[in-house]
């Protein structure tokens, strides 16, 4: 028999069952989609990821005051601010201050319900170094951080029922009104800023008590030294305690996050790869059922000349193409699905070639060993013996 003659035969061999033949394709198809379908999400995750940092910036640094050897609070210098500005692989450098007061809706608020609203003193330069983007009016600047305005972030905005920024929007801050001129986007890279009310430096200075401490400095290194701005960062900033401050980088959270999105990969590759297995073990059983119930088809083609191998390639061909089918559905389903939740979710729609072909591979390898043993056995039915079964 030539090949195209074992392909003819086997798959009217499929297509007499075509019931028995979508159900055990089913099992493959389900394992196939979902391993296709993680490894194409998780690519996606990670192409989106590395557009938001291409966008945001890798080169950004956070300094804090980390605790002291007593195990009390401690601070940055007031002059840390131009110090670090003074490093020759530093772009920009901006800060925030702590400022003792809370931020309420209007002056009737009860004085427990804060919110957890935190209020710091902002630096001008704070959107040009940070990426912070306002999704409504306008930032601090020369001519308003001298008078009680304030910039709310989203989340803090959302709390206290201020939709918009304008004029005529107040909020009650440290026992005075305070002007409501612009509403932060939400920040990737420091989420911090989402929760926090950000009123002028000078004007914290002068009339909220400010001690002029700053609490967080965010810093922009050159792209190509940030590894060596960011050891240094901390001797630089306090040199006098150096081990009392501590250093970020905040693009290593996003980072962190994507690690721990690949582990979960991980798990759901398992479960695929189950479901494969489990599969294969429909396509074995139904390739063994057919043995069974064409022993009289074997024996009279066995009597009409049909080799051992002859009947072994058959039964092994309709195992290929069965497993074939569902691999060729799960494949077709987990770019779908793929498509589907990237389109969803904003992210670009990337499906490694690697992960298709190992798909349609996978199948046929399972092809081989689900049926494998059924042809066999159909090859070793004596033509006699075949043929006297009903």
């Amino acid at each position: 028999m030539s090949p195209a003659d074992v392909l003819r035969v086997g798959g009217h061999g499929l297509r007499a069952r075509p019931m028995r033949v979508f159900l055990s394709a089913l099992g493959i198809a389900i394992g196939i989609a979902a391993m296709v379908g993680v490894v194409g999400i998780s690519t996606s995750s990670a192409g989106d990821l590395e557009r938001r940092l291409s966008a945001l910036g890798t080169n950004l640094l956070s300094v804090t005051p980390g605790p002291s050897l007593s195990g009390d609070a401690s601070h940055l210098p007031k002059e840390s601010v131009g110090m670090v500005d003074n490093l020759p692989d530093v772009e920009s450098v901006t800060a925030l201050g702590k400022v003792d007061a809370k931020v309420y809706r209007n002056d009737h608020i009860p004085e427990a319900e804060t919110s957890g609203i935190a209020v710091n003193a902002a630096k001008t330069n704070l959107p040009g170094t940070t990426g912070a983007k306002l999704a409504d009016g306008r930032w601090l600047n020369a001519a308003n951080d001298r008078y009680p305005s304030v910039v709310l972030g989203p989340r803090a905005a959302g709390q206290l029922g201020v939709h918009r920024a304008g004029p005529d929007i107040q909020v009650w801050l440290g026992g005075r009104w305070f002007t409501v001129i612009g509403v932060l986007a939400p920040n990737e890279l420091i989420p911090q800023l989402d929760t926090q009310a950000l009123v002028g430096w000078p004007y914290a200075q002068e009339n909220l008590g400010f001690d002029g401490y700053p609490t967080q400095i965010h810093v922009r290194a050159v792209e190509e030294h940030v590894t060596e701005v960011q050891g240094i960062l901390g001797a630089t900033a306090n040199p006098e305690k150096p081990d009392e401050v501590a250093v970020s980088r905040p693009s290593d959270v996003l980072a962190a996050k994507e690690a721990t999105d690949d582990t979960l990969s991980g798990l759901l590759l398992g479960l695929g790869a189950v479901a494969l297995l489990v599969g294969g073990v429909g396509v074995a059983n139904t390739m063994v059922i057919s043995v069974l119930e064409r022993r009289s088809e074997i024996g009279l083609r066995r009597s009409l000349g049909a080799t051992r191998g002859q009947i072994r390639n058959q039964f092994l061909c309709e195992s290929q193409l069965l497993s074939l089918l569902g691999g060729a559905g799960g494949v077709a389903l987990g770019i779908a699905v793929t498509i589907a939740y990237a389109s969803y979710q904003g992210w670009p729609s990337l499906i490694p070639v690697w992960a298709m072909a190992g798909g349609i591979g996978s199948t046929l390898v399972i092809g081989a060993l689900a049926g494998f043993y059924p042809a066999v056995r159909a090859a070793r039915l004596p033509p006699t013996e075949a043929l006297a079964t009903p």
